[in-house]
């Protein structure tokens, strides 16, 4: 985002390692569910939870940024930079299996549909909007 913000070409040093993706109100409608429970029905829920995305949404580095320049516009770019770099996990991912079960917990949007909300955010606030505007509208979006 930084990058994209001063008109700069993205920086990637692993273009094939898979992450897990989310918008932020992911996780926190997780968070929210398990909270509840946890009010609810005490210590049945009190151990340790993931919530991260569906398996379908396992995008590589080059695939994000590939899609967030081109939903950007303009002359969003971004270039892999070769060289010996510090060891990373080529693929990360969160077993939320738990999470969809006992708490009936789905992601919402998709990688796709997080990336324009990360975008109409950033754009938003690149052009002074009142951001907090646009937060509580995708959160009533979220929650719909």
């Amino acid at each position: 985002i930084k990058s994209l913000l001063n008109n700069e070409a993205i920086l990637i040093r692993n273009p094939n390692a898979i992450r897990p993706w989310q918008h932020v109100l992911e996780p926190l409608s997780g968070y929210i569910m398990l909270a509840e429970h946890l009010y609810k029905d005490g210590t049945d829920f009190a151990e340790a939870w993931n919530f991260g995305p569906d398996d379908a949404d396992a995008k590589t580095v080059e695939w994000v940024v590939r899609t967030m320049c081109q939903k950007w516009g303009g002359s969003a770019d971004f270039e892999i930079v070769e060289g010996n770099h510090p060891h990373e996990a080529q693929y990360l991912k969160l077993d939320c299996s738990k999470a969809r079960l006992r708490l009936n917990w789905h992601p919402k949007w998709n990688v796709e549909q997080s990336i324009d909300k990360v975008i109409e955010w950033t754009h938003a606030y690149r052009q002074g909007k009142p951001v907090r505007e646009v937060c509580l509208k995708q959160i009533d979006s979220h929650n719909s």
